[in-house]
């Protein structure tokens, strides 16, 4: 298979943003287990989470730059890599040490998309860029769904250090066996583009000069912060106010992560379809409203089904609409474009993954309820779906 294909830049983007996710989504996975560990209460996840992507905002930022100046192969390697530093770091019984980790895993989410985008639109066909996106960016829950099987397991078993230390090695892997196709994604020829203020911020002015653009991104902002609500405590929740196990509870988190899996292709196949990928945003948002006020009234009355379907449906929604979201922007942006649009629309979706972890956490020390706290993502999906409504209303053309 050629190393410049589209089946094989496809893949190899879903298997980097697979581990990358799994980097990111370990420590929630075995949150009871780290609290345990680190002598705190488990919904201190929330602030760790925040610290993640309050480091993915900072390289989203500079993610179209970083491609510029050094190539989109050799930037998804330096994602993976620094995936691998702050899982080993990480593996530290200590809080800062934790703290640096948790910066070091978001500076590598947060190359990631930017690379990836900038491979996908180069080496695959526009007329099926939202399945295309929707595809790799499968990886988030796939990544989600490895960690929510895999890590609560191995933390039982062999204890939580052991988890993290699996993902090092992953990452790892990824990194040496990107250097082969990395010469050819990476031009030789081409002059390293000097970094400057103007080109740091270029992607956030970007999306703010173009109101579609501007309001897509602070739709993503609301979705991701419910996203990232979802994935963080539900293993929490079910064990704290439902009585689930561990490892129970990381299934149920695997098969929510699945359900997301399989909600990106699906809408991303109803985009290309429809040829309509706000309308399709604001359909799905619509799905997940529905599904996080459905978690607020979750009781002890609640059958292990009901529950469930209940978060079955908010996976497909709540973790199904990134890839559409992120087709858009590069179709919007255009094609030379498409680095530094994605990096700037990351920016404002990981405000809101560092936004609504954080909050999220804040209200509950108000309310002691998992389940009633809920009502924060209802209000975030709620704002979502109006945003995606004025992106749809300010919609223009692609940038040529």
């Amino acid at each position: 298979m050629p190393l410049t294909s589209a089946t094989f830049v496809v893949v190899a983007m879903l298997v980097a943003q697979t581990i990358v996710s799994m980097g990111t989504l370990t420590l929630p996975a075995i949150a009871p287990a780290l609290a345990r560990a680190f002598e705190v209460d488990a919904s201190a996840i929330g602030y760790q989470i925040s610290i993640v992507y309050a480091g993915a905002m900072a390289s989203a930022a500079l993610g179209g730059s970083v491609v510029q100046r050094i190539g989109a192969g050799r930037t998804t390697q330096t994602a993976l890599a620094a995936i691998a530093a702050g899982m080993a770091l990480g593996t530290s019984a200590n809080i800062a040490a934790l703290m640096i980790a948790s910066l070091l895993l978001g500076l590598g989410y947060g190359l990631s998309n930017p690379a990836a985008a900038e491979l996908l639109v180069r080496y695959t066909p526009a007329s099926r860029r939202n399945l295309i996106f929707s595809l790799k960016q499968t990886g988030v829950p796939l990544g989600g769904m490895a960690a929510a099987m895999v890590a609560p397991g191995i933390a039982s078993t062999f204890g939580w250090r052991a988890a993290l230390l699996l993902v090092t090695a992953l990452a790892i892997a990824m990194v040496v066996l990107l250097q082969f196709p990395r010469s050819r994604w990476d031009a030789p020829g081409d002059e390293p583009v000097p970094l400057s203020w103007a080109q740091v911020f270029g992607g956030i002015s970007l999306i703010w000069r173009e109101p579609s653009l501007r309001y897509l991104s602070l739709m993503a902002l609301c979705f991701a912060a419910v996203q990232l609500c979802l994935m963080t405590f539900t293993v929490t929740l079910l064990v704290a106010e439902s009585g689930y196990s561990l490892v129970r509870a990381g299934l149920v988190l695997s098969v929510v992560q699945f359900a997301g899996a399989i909600g990106r292709i699906a809408w991303g196949w109803a985009a290309d379809r429809t040829r309509s990928s706000t309308a399709v945003l604001i359909a799905l948002g619509a799905i997940m409203l529905a599904a996080t006020l459905a978690v607020t009234r979750i009781d002890a009355g609640w059958s292990a089904a009901s529950i469930l379907f209940v978060f079955v449906a908010m996976g497909s929604t709540a973790i199904g609409w990134n890839g559409v979201f992120l087709a858009e922007v590069a179709r919007l942006a255009s094609t030379s474009h498409a680095s530094t649009a994605t990096g700037g629309a990351l920016f404002f979706t990981f405000a809101g993954v560092l936004l609504g972890p954080s909050a999220f956490a804040a209200v509950y020390g108000r309310l002691q309820s998992y389940t009633g706290t809920f009502v924060v993502a209802a209000i975030l999906a709620a704002t979502g779906i109006g945003l995606a409504a004025l992106s749809r209303a300010y919609r223009t053309p692609p940038r040529n």
